[in-house]
C-alpha cells in the first residue's frame, strides 16, 4: 500500500496492490474494509506496539501441520467429505449448464478478432482514467429496457470504434473486439437466507461477448450487446449490483483481482480485452476523517494483452481505470477521452 502526496488541490492517493493468491472469492477481506469508514469519525482503535515472530523454518512448518491434523483428525475426514460433495454436486448441475455452456463455447470456438490490442507486452504500464455519472447510465438503461452493464459495455464499444478509427485502422460493418467480462454468479445453493450470513465465494464466470464497434448507430450498438448478454447470462443467474454490494461490503478491488485471475487462465486467442465492472457503495466513505471522493481499479494485463479495463461506480460516479502496455498503448488517454462522447451518445437517443 502506498501513501501519495502532493497531488493538485491537496489531495492525497492511496494506492493498494493485492497478490492473486490472497483473493479467495467476495469474503476476502480487502485492505479498504479496514481503512474506510462510512463516518468522517474514524473508528476507534486500541494502540498496540507489534513485533513480529521469526520466520518459521521448513521443518517446524512440517511438524506444525502433523500436529495440527493430530489434535484435528476430524477435520481431514470432512475435507474428503466435503471433496466428494462437491463431485458429485458438480456432476449434477452438467445438465443444467449446458445450455451456457454451449453459448460461451459457440463464441470461444470462433478465433478472437485481429486486434492491436493483442501483441508482445513489455514490463512497463501507462495507466489513464474516465469519471461519468451513474444517473446517465441508469437514463440510458431505463429508456432502452436493458441493465446498466448492457450499458457499459455499449459505452467501451463506442469509445473503442473511435479509438479505432483515430489509429487508421479498418473499420468494417462487421468489425467486433471480443470482450471477456467475468461476471459474479450463483447457483440455487448460493441463495442466502439473509444478508448476513450472505457469501457467493469465488464463483466469477467469464463470459465472451463481441463488442460490435462496426456499428455506427449507438442504439443498434446497444441491442446488439444486451442480446448477447442475455443469451450469455440467462442460465447463469448473474447477481444484480445492490446484491454485491449487500453482500460484499467494499470489495471491489477483490473482485477486479478475481475478474483479472479469471482473465489469466485463458487463451490470448479467446479474447482482445478484459472489461471488470464492479459496483461500489453509493455513499461517500472516508480515511481518518478524509473524504473518498474518487476510486479507480487497476486491473493487471493478461499475456499477450495490451489493454485491460476496469470500472467500479461509487457515490453516484462511475470510474474507469485503463491499464495498458507502455510501447503497444501510447494512445491510451485518447481511448479513456472517448468514453464520455460515447456515453453522451448514448444519451442523445433519450427522449
Amino acid at each position: 500500500m502506498y501513501l501519495i502526496e502532493g497531488l493538485a488541490k491537496g489531495r492525497t492517493a492511496v494506492l493498494t496492490k493485492t497478490h492473486q493468491a490472497m483473493v479467495d472469492g467476495i469474503t476476502t477481506i480487502d485492505i479498504g474494509q479496514v481503512i474506510l469508514d462510512v463516518s468522517p469519525t474514524p473508528r476507534p482503535s486500541a494502540e498496540e506496539y507489534w513485533i513480529p515472530e521469526r520466520d518459521p523454518g521448513p521443518a517446524k512448518l512440517v511438524l506444525d501441520a502433523v500436529g495440527e491434523m493430530v489434535a484435528r483428525p476430524g477435520e481431514l475426514v470432512d475435507n474428503v467429505r466435503a471433496a466428494a460433495g462437491d463431485a458429485a454436486a458438480t456432476v449434477g448441475k452438467v445438465v443444467a449448464g449446458v445450455g451456457q455452456l454451449f453459448s460461451v463455447a459457440r463464441t470461444a470456438a470462433r478465433k478472437a478478432p485481429g486486434s492491436p490490442l493483442n501483441v508482445e507486452i513489455s514490463t512497463q504500464r501507462r495507466f489513464a482514467v474516465a469519471r461519468t455519472q451513474l444517473e446517465d447510465y441508469r437514463l440510458v438503461r431505463s429508456a432502452h429496457d436493458c441493465t446498466v452493464n448492457d450499458v457499459v459495455l455499449t459505452v467501451v464499444a463506442g469509445a473503442l470504434r473511435d479509438w479505432l478509427l483515430s489509429r487508421g485502422e479498418a473499420v468494417s460493418a462487421s468489425s467486433a473486439v471480443r470482450a471477456l467480462v467475468p461476471l459474479s454468479v450463483r447457483g440455487e445453493a448460493d441463495v442466502p437466507s439473509s444478508a448476513a450470513d450472505a457469501t457467493l465465494g469465488n464463483r466469477v464466470s467469464s463470459f465472451l461477448v463481441d463488442l460490435p464497434v462496426g456499428e455506427p448507430n449507438a442504439v443498434v450498438r446497444l441491442h446488439q450487446v444486451s442480446h448477447a448478454m442475455r443469451e450469455h447470462t440467462a442460465n447463469g443467474q448473474s447477481v444484480g449490483a445492490d446484491t454485491l454490494v449487500r453482500i460484499g461490503g467494499f470489495a471491489p478491488p477483490t473482485l477486479h483481482a478475481l475478474g483479472a485471475r479469471a482473465a489469466s487462465g485463458f487463451s490470448k486467442r479467446f479474447f482482445n480485452v478484459l472489461v471488470t465492472n464492479v459496483p461500489g457503495p453509493q455513499f461517500p466513505l472516508y480515511a481518518a476523517g478524509a473524504r473518498m471522493l474518487e476510486m479507480f481499479p487497476v486491473v493487471p494485463l493478461a499475456k499477450g494483452q495490451a489493454m485491460a479495463i476496469g470500472l467500479t461506480s461509487y457515490d453516484g460516479g462511475v470510474f474507469y481505470g485503463f491499464n495498458a502496455d507502455r510501447d503497444a498503448m501510447p494512445d491510451i488517454d485518447v481511448l479513456a477521452g472517448m468514453i464520455s462522447e460515447s456515453l453522451d451518445e448514448l444519451l442523445g437517443t433519450v427522449g
